[in-house]
């Protein structure tokens, strides 16, 4: 009996590592200091061929929009609202309404005043749900540190 559940457990482990979570968007940051006090944050989703990310300006009753929160800091600031290019908008009847996507590569951007010379790195999470023509994944959350240098 206890062979039975070695085995068994066995099995279940190595099913589990050879799960893996569906995925069809890569994230990359870059920072640059546009002076001593101010700095842009380049964030870049690489998007599978077929897929599709939302825009932060979907409206509610819609998919899962991309969402940017950047972690308080004494040493930054965010300056207005992350900035993204106009999106490809077309009518999704699963969700009855126009909706604002990105296909390939999208790139948003947010400017940060600098209070501090410490300020090293600016950190956050971003919210984003991703789609095909056929079916969506569950909305995915993603921490990010991106250094200032």
């Amino acid at each position: 009996m206890k062979k039975l559940f070695l085995v068994i457990t066995a099995l279940i482990v190595t099913v589990a590592a050879h799960a893996q979570v569906e995925s069809h968007v890569r994230w990359s940051y870059v920072a640059k200091k546009t002076s001593a006090t101010e700095a842009t944050v380049f964030l870049k989703a690489s998007v599978d061929n077929g897929w599709h990310i939302y825009s932060q300006n979907v409206k509610d009753g819609g998919p899962v929009k991309t969402t940017f929160t950047f972690t308080p800091s004494k040493d930054y600031m965010a300056i207005g609202k992350t900035i993204e290019p106009k999106p490809i908008s077309k009518f999704e009847k699963v969700f009855g309404m126009n909706v604002g996507y990105f296909e390939n590569s999208v790139i948003f951007q947010q400017k940060f005043k600098l209070k501090s010379a410490k300020a090293k790195t600016v950190a956050g999470k971003l919210e984003f749900m991703t789609c095909n023509d056929q079916k969506c994944l569950p909305p995915d959350e993603v921490t990010f540190s991106v250094p200032l240098g």
